[in-house]
């Protein structure tokens, strides 16, 4: 049985995770976990899965269930994510927070010599080099919760990585993929926010109609993979059922299909290389689709997108920027403080103000991540 540590409990990849906890109690038990500030959702959680260890975010909250469940150790803040990652009884960390906050954890398990199943894009977004060469000193294994990275593994089984032509991410597209730039300008939150396939988040939402979070895929691809950024392409697939593929030097390609579920690479994440039943309540069917659609991306149409790329390319810092500078954007977005069509335009004023530092160290990092959103929040 796998002992899972679980950061962002009540978030979407959370909720899908203790289904699949549920549906397995036989393969799966959650030993500790952390959320936010949704406190009910919160309680029921340990009500019914009963961790020996939980983090909340404020004190006020660690103090009220300190009093309702006696038995549980509890801590708060991002000392108690720490504390929660690095769970001595956990054999597994799931880090399904949203944001730069999950990175201190992540390398915390690392160190503590926990297997990782990583939803937590910012992690490898602006520190990658110094995960991926923990990771690889503890002899860590690093999978991939993303269905497009998780799409990639599955398709590289058996495969030479030194054989591989191009990573190929597929993207919906989002919310506004049908319309154009101008018409971006009267848009809504509550527009925003309805997805054409997948059910996500708010902040991950915005980020695929932005396709920030695309371009946020890249950089994790390659580290991930170890694969340059001129050889990881994004292409449009409209129904998402086409999750990634590798294309190899002999002209083949290797895609990975299935319902736009997340419960498939959470459950491939934490039974790796084995796989389990996932009670869907509709099989997938081939037959069921007539056409599957691929489009090229439209860098000035998704600007976003390109702006990732350069700061992959840059390297450094740059990443650092472009990810803290769309969290503080995307949050004004969703506040009513910033206007859609916007969110780039100061992502990219971040990024021209700044001078990227080569090899930052954890300090810069995090000083520079500090540094961005000030500056941002001034922005708005």
């Amino acid at each position: 049985m796998k002992k899972i540590i679980l950061l962002g409990a009540t978030g979407s990849i959370g909720t899908q995770t203790l289904a699949i906890i549920r549906e397995n109690p036989e393969k799966f038990q959650l030993v500790a976990l952390s959320f936010g500030r949704n406190m009910e959702r919160g309680r029921a959680i340990i009500q019914e899965f009963k961790p020996k260890m939980v983090a909340v975010w404020h004190a006020r909250d660690r103090i009220t269930l300190e009093s309702e469940f006696p038995n549980v150790k509890f801590f708060n803040g991002l000392e108690g994510l720490r504390e929660v990652a690095t769970y001595l009884d956990g054999d597994v960390l799931l880090n399904a927070v949203m944001g730069s906050v999950g990175l201190l954890p992540t390398l915390d398990a690392i160190e503590a010599g926990k297997s990782i199943a990583i939803a937590n894009k910012e992690t490898l977004v602006t520190a990658g080099h110094i995960v991926m060469r923990a990771a690889r000193e503890k002899n860590i294994s690093l999978l991939p919760v993303d269905s497009e990275h998780s799409a990639i593994l599955q398709a590289l089984n058996g495969e030479n990585p030194e054989r591989i032509e191009k990573l190929v991410l597929t993207a919906s597209g989002g919310s506004f993929r049908n319309k154009t730039r101008g018409e971006l300008s009267e848009v809504t939150v509550k527009e925003a926010l309805k997805h054409p396939n997948w059910n996500m988040g708010n902040k991950l939402t915005i980020d695929s109609a932005t396709m920030f979070n695309k371009g946020l895929e890249v950089m994790e691809a390659h580290w991930l993979f170890g694969v340059d950024y001129d050889d990881i392409e994004v292409v449009i697939q409209r129904e998402s059922i086409v999750h990634s593929m590798v294309q190899f030097v002999d002209g083949s390609f290797i895609a990975q299909l299935g319902t736009p579920d997340m419960r498939m690479p959470i459950q491939y994440a934490l039974t790796y290389p084995d796989r389990l039943l996932i009670p869907y309540e509709k099989n997938f069917r081939i037959t069921d689709f007539s056409a599957l659609h691929f489009e090229k991306v439209d860098y000035e149409r998704f600007p976003a997108l390109k702006l990732a790329y350069n700061a992959g390319k840059i390297g450094g810092t740059m990443p650092t920027v472009l990810n803290a500078a769309n969290e503080i954007a995307v949050a004004g977005f969703l506040n009513g403080q910033v206007a859609f069509y916007n969110i780039e335009a100061l992502v990219e004023n971040a990024m021209n103000r700044h001078t990227s530092i080569s090899e930052p160290d954890l300090d810069t990092i995090l000083q520079v991540d500090q540094e961005t959103r000030a500056y941002v929040k001034t922005l708005l």
